[in-house]
């Protein structure tokens, strides 16, 4: 998978340990993030998502990619691929970079996801968002993106579930 065609607009590559700095940088930009789903991020945190993995899945599968202009970080997304099956891709993460929102670069992110893993063979994009975060609720739901019913509770949150079918 060539994940350099994500986007057109925006260089895209997988991120390393030698990216901790910038992305602790764009998420201090995000407390209302952090608020509904804590702890507070750190370096330690950001690394250690980069590498975490759901359950019946590989490194191979999972693509921590950032987007660039000029080489500045626009956004993040944790992908992974065949998950929770073989026709759907996760949305681990997606966040942009604060100076980036409210100009709908979010969604046309969105979008290009989707035209390249449905191009690529894919039938879904699923995620979760914290439940009663309203900022993440209105941005996927106004990319169409359904609650599929199921709620994961977690020790300090609950995740709420939704899908989008890519046609």
């Amino acid at each position: 998978m060539n994940i350099s065609e994500l986007s057109s607009e925006y260089e895209v590559r997988k991120l390393t340990e030698d990216d901790v700095d910038i992305l602790y940088q764009l998420s201090l930009g995000k407390p209302m993030y952090f608020e509904y789903c804590p702890p507070a991020v750190t370096k330690e945190s950001i690394i250690q998502d980069m590498s975490a993995l759901p359950p019946r899945t590989t490194k191979k599968e999972k693509y921590y990619v950032g987007y660039f202009k000029q080489n500045h970080l626009v956004a993040v997304a944790d992908l992974i691929v065949k998950y929770p099956n073989e026709q759907t891709v996760f949305v681990g993460f997606f966040m942009m970079a604060i100076e980036y929102q409210q100009k709908g670069i979010g969604s046309k992110l969105v979008k290009e996801l989707e035209e390249f893993f449905r191009k690529n063979g894919y039938h879904y994009i699923r995620l979760g968002f914290v439940k009663g975060n309203p900022q993440s609720e209105a941005f996927w739901k106004k990319n169409g993106f359904i609650p599929t019913g199921i709620e994961m509770v977690q020790e300090r949150y609950t995740g709420v579930v939704m899908q989008k079918e890519l046609k």
